[in-house]
């Protein structure tokens, strides 16, 4: 997969982790996934693995911070560092 189709497909493969992770949560409407109760750690554990794994990237342990993972928009924020 080149770097262009990895930063496109961003939105759309952390939807579909989450979904794995989690198919009952709405993720679209949350604005914060962990104080709504929708993700709590170990899940963000399998998120950082699954994204590693899907996007080719490796994540520094420091930037597995609730900040990142707050909703949708801070994640995509997030995973276009390592993509760019």
């Amino acid at each position: 997969m080149k770097y262009d189709d990895k930063k496109g497909r961003s939105a759309e493969t952390i939807l579909t982790i989450l979904g794995e992770i989690r198919p009952e949560a709405n993720f679209i409407e949350s604005q914060d996934f962990i104080n709504d109760g929708l993700l709590d750690s170990f899940d963000v554990v399998m998120i950082v693995s699954k994204l590693e794994e899907k996007m080719k990237i490796c994540i520094d342990g420091e930037d597995v911070t609730p900040e990142n993972f707050k909703n949708l928009k801070t994640l995509e924020q997030f995973l276009r560092r390592y993509l760019s």
